[in-house]
Protein backbone atom coordinates (compact mmCIF):
# COMPACT_ATOMS: atom_id res chain seq x y z
CA UNK A 1 0.00 0.00 0.00
CA UNK A 2 2.51 2.09 1.23
CA UNK A 3 4.53 1.65 -2.20
CA UNK A 4 1.56 2.45 -4.28
CA UNK A 5 0.74 5.79 -2.50
CA UNK A 6 4.46 7.09 -3.14
CA UNK A 7 4.39 6.01 -6.80
CA UNK A 8 0.85 7.70 -7.19
CA UNK A 9 2.79 11.18 -5.53
CA UNK A 10 5.43 10.61 -8.16
CA UNK A 11 2.97 10.52 -10.92
CA UNK A 12 1.51 13.78 -9.24
CA UNK A 13 4.36 15.52 -8.96
CA UNK A 14 4.90 14.93 -12.70
CA UNK A 15 2.01 15.86 -14.15
CA UNK A 16 1.97 19.11 -12.04
CA UNK A 17 5.36 20.37 -13.33
CA UNK A 18 4.27 18.72 -17.21
CA UNK A 19 0.79 20.53 -16.74
CA UNK A 20 2.58 23.82 -15.79
CA UNK A 21 5.40 23.86 -18.02
CA UNK A 22 2.37 23.15 -21.41
CA UNK A 23 -0.01 26.02 -20.14
CA UNK A 24 2.99 28.12 -20.00
CA UNK A 25 3.83 27.02 -23.77
CA UNK A 26 0.68 27.32 -24.92
CA UNK A 27 0.59 31.01 -23.48
CA UNK A 28 -2.46 30.23 -20.98
CA UNK A 29 -0.27 31.33 -18.06
CA UNK A 30 2.79 33.16 -17.83
CA UNK A 31 5.95 32.54 -16.15
CA UNK A 32 5.30 35.07 -13.35
CA UNK A 33 1.81 33.64 -12.59
CA UNK A 34 1.18 32.17 -8.92
CA UNK A 35 0.12 29.42 -10.43
CA UNK A 36 3.05 28.62 -12.90
CA UNK A 37 4.87 28.73 -9.66
CA UNK A 38 2.72 26.70 -7.77
CA UNK A 39 2.57 23.89 -9.73
CA UNK A 40 6.48 23.98 -9.97
CA UNK A 41 6.70 24.15 -6.15
CA UNK A 42 4.11 21.58 -5.61
CA UNK A 43 5.32 19.30 -8.32
CA UNK A 44 8.67 20.09 -6.94
CA UNK A 45 7.67 18.42 -3.64
CA UNK A 46 5.98 15.75 -4.90
CA UNK A 47 9.14 14.31 -6.92
CA UNK A 48 11.48 15.39 -4.02
CA UNK A 49 9.68 12.65 -1.75
CA UNK A 50 9.54 9.83 -3.98
CA UNK A 51 13.21 10.40 -4.74
CA UNK A 52 14.16 10.49 -1.26
CA UNK A 53 12.21 7.69 -0.60
CA UNK A 54 13.69 5.67 -3.85
CA UNK A 55 17.44 7.09 -2.38
CA UNK A 56 17.98 8.94 -5.83
CA UNK A 57 19.71 11.70 -4.81
CA UNK A 58 20.75 13.37 -7.62
CA UNK A 59 17.19 13.71 -8.59
CA UNK A 60 16.11 14.94 -4.97
CA UNK A 61 18.49 17.32 -5.21
CA UNK A 62 17.61 18.47 -8.54
CA UNK A 63 13.79 18.60 -7.63
CA UNK A 64 14.46 19.90 -4.73
CA UNK A 65 15.70 23.00 -6.63
CA UNK A 66 13.58 23.47 -9.04
CA UNK A 67 10.94 23.76 -6.02
CA UNK A 68 12.99 26.19 -4.06
CA UNK A 69 13.11 28.42 -7.57
CA UNK A 70 9.71 28.25 -7.60
CA UNK A 71 9.38 29.57 -3.94
CA UNK A 72 12.14 32.14 -4.45
CA UNK A 73 9.94 33.15 -7.75
CA UNK A 74 6.26 33.03 -5.70
CA UNK A 75 8.53 35.11 -2.61
CA UNK A 76 10.23 37.67 -4.82
CA UNK A 77 5.86 38.17 -6.72
CA UNK A 78 4.55 38.70 -3.29
CA UNK A 79 6.71 41.11 -1.60
CA UNK A 80 6.90 43.28 -5.22
CA UNK A 81 2.84 43.28 -4.61
CA UNK A 82 2.73 44.28 -1.40
CA UNK A 83 5.52 46.29 -1.81
CA UNK A 84 3.22 48.26 -4.75
CA UNK A 85 0.25 47.95 -2.42
CA UNK A 86 1.85 50.52 0.05
CA UNK A 87 2.43 53.70 -2.46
Amino acid sequence: MRQIILTSIGWLGVILCTVGYLLLSMKVIKAESRSFQLLNILGGLCLVTTAVESNDMPNAVANLLWMFIGVYALGRQLRTQGAAGTD
